[in-house]
Parts: C-alpha cells; structure tokens; sequence
C-alpha cells in the first residue's frame, strides 16, 4: 500500500530566508506526489494551527514531513528538518521567550519522529549527540543556478557601483559588529567602494546592538528574490563571518552568482566553502580585515576563487537533496 505524504506548509507563509528557500526549494520538485497543508497563521497562531488542526488533517497512516524545525509533537509518522541548534546551544541570541520555547519543545519533537534531516554533517553530529537519535540523514541546501548566476542583473535603485555584501539575519549571531569594525580598518584604502548589509532583524532575535555606521556603509533591509542574484553578482566579494551556521546559504548563492566569497570557521562554513573561499578564523579576529583587504587588492586570487566557487556551487543542488528526501519519506 502507498501511504500518503503530507507537507507541513507553515513556512509558505513566512517571508523566504534560508530556512524558507530550503523548503521551497525541495517542495517544487516533489509537490507532484504530495499533499501540502498550509495555514495563513503565523507566530502564536502558527503554533496552535501546527499543533492542534494539522493533525486532524492527517490519515493514520499519511507520513508528514515538516521541513522548517518544528512540528506537532503527537504525529509519530513524521520527518523533521532540523536546520540548526542555535536556539538550544546560544539561547543568549534570541528573545526570551522564543529560546525558552525551543529549548522545551525541540528535544521532545527530535526523540518522536522517525527520522531527522539536517543540511549538514555538521549539525548531523550535533543532534545525534545531543539527542541520541540514529536515523540522521543530511540533505544539503541546494542553489538554483538558473536565478543565481555571474550574469544576474542588479536591478536595486541607489545601490553604489562597487560594494562589500553581506545578507542575511540582522542578528547577534551573525557577528555583524566584527565586520563593521574590520570595514572601518580597511574603507580608506579603498574610497570608491562601499559595506552593504542586506537582511532585517526579525522577530525572535536578539538586538545585534550594531555601532554607528562609519563611513560608505549601506542597510537596504530585505531584498526579495527578484533582486538578490543581481545583489551577489555585482558584489566586490562577500562576508559571511557568523559565529555559528548550520550550513550558510548566501555563502553558497554568492559563489554560483561568480562573487568570491570569505567566511569565517563558524559551524558548517568550511564544510561548505571547501576551498572555493578564504576562511578566517574566529579565535582570531583580526584575520577578517587582513581576508578582505588581500581579496580587494589580489586580482588573480579573485578570479582563482570565482572559478573554484561557480564549480563547488554546481555540486550543491534542490533536485539531489529533494530525490534523498522523497526516497526516504517513501521508504
């Protein structure tokens, strides 16, 4: 008998970051053979929806997967993408109330369903640990190369001409306030180029309690996908410098987008980066000027890293972790 596979769509409804592009990503390719179920709720609603109707929307023996971290814990039929355990390890980076939530809930959701996708070794390694689970499968976040490409065009008004870009969160994760104090070291040697930092705080952080902007620093918000290709592509080079990331898709969206990318060794970055980007080190800090600064003055270093980056990018892919996912849900 073939049992049903159910989507849990809570996340369709929440603005694309990388946990969203990573559901969207692998839905559009399997979304043929599945159900999804959606709801317009969000926060406190979300919750309550994800938790109480989602249920009675299943038959007894539909398989749910919830690809954004969290589902309803009384589904034992379950697959569940765990993303990352920041909430859990640096509860300090968020609102109060959202890590006191997730430390409570998460480890209960993990011990329940049968089996955990994660978008790393990295966090793989994390959860087996913390929540002796066996059935750990990592499925890797993937890049559209027909959106993220060199030739992407930047269509954003009263960008500057030449740009330093990060994107993401705006967050203490992040370290955002390292890149700013590495820029401030270096923007003199280079006075037609400016800092972007593309991404909006949300809600369940933390405030990043940035410093006052220096000199030639810009902050767009959020850059929705019919501009963020052309943002990577025109970039001088991109900083990742987190302190922790479950796997660092804009890394990755910036490598297939022909931008050279530096990121630091948090978490899953160097899994991901390989060679095909300068990785500094967060134990020593100042390294992140002295990367940047060689990146901006070493031309043959920048081409050598966009063609190591455009070919490490084409092996990340939605349709190989997608077929993972729809095997195992399946099996």
């Amino acid at each position: 008998m073939t049992r049903e596979i159910v989507v849990n769509g809570r996340f369709l409804s929440r603005r694309v970051t990388g946990v969203e592009r990573y559901g969207h990503g692998i839905l559009s390719l399997i979304r043929d053979g599945c159900r999804v179920e959606e709801t317009r709720a969000n926060g406190v609603a979300g919750h309550v929806w994800e938790q109480f109707i989602l249920p009675l929307k299943l038959n007894p023996d539909s398989i749910l997967w919830s690809p954004a971290n969290t589902g309803p814990l009384t589904i034992r039929n379950q697959a569940l993408t765990i993303h990352d355990l920041s909430p859990l390890e640096h509860p300090e980076w968020f609102k109060k109330n959202y890590a006191a939530w997730v430390r409570l809930f998460l480890p209960i959701l993990a011990r329940r369903v049968r089996m955990i996708f994660t978008p790393s070794d990295h966090v793989k390694q994390k959860v087996m640990t913390r929540f002796g689970m066996k059935n750990v499968i990592v499925t890797r976040n993937g890049v559209d190369t027909s959106k993220f490409h060199p030739d992407a065009k930047q269509n954003m008004p009263l960008l500057p001409k030449q740009y330093v870009l990060f994107v993401g969160s705006i967050e203490p994760r992040k370290n955002l306030q390292l890149l700013l104090q590495a820029w401030n070291e270096i923007k003199d040697d280079f006075k037609e180029t400016w800092l972007v930092i593309a991404g909006t705080s949300g809600n369940v952080f933390q405030n990043a309690n940035l410093p006052q902007p220096t000199d030639r620093v810009r902050f767009p918000g959020y850059v929705d996908d019919e501009s963020l290709a052309g943002l990577y592509a025109n970039a001088e080079l991109f900083v990742l410098p987190s302190h922790d990331e479950g796997f660092g898709l804009p890394a990755l969206e910036a490598m297939a987008c022909g931008t050279p990318v530096i990121v630091s060794n948090g978490g899953a970055l160097p899994e991901v980066i390989g060679d095909a980007g300068l990785i500094f080190d967060l134990s020593a800090p100042a390294t992140l000027s002295e990367r940047m600064q060689e990146l901006l003055n070493n031309e043959s270093l920048r081409t050598s890293l966009i063609e190591k980056g455009l070919a490490r990018a084409k092996h990340f892919t939605w349709h190989r972790s997608a077929e993972l996912i729809w095997s195992k849900l399946n099996e």
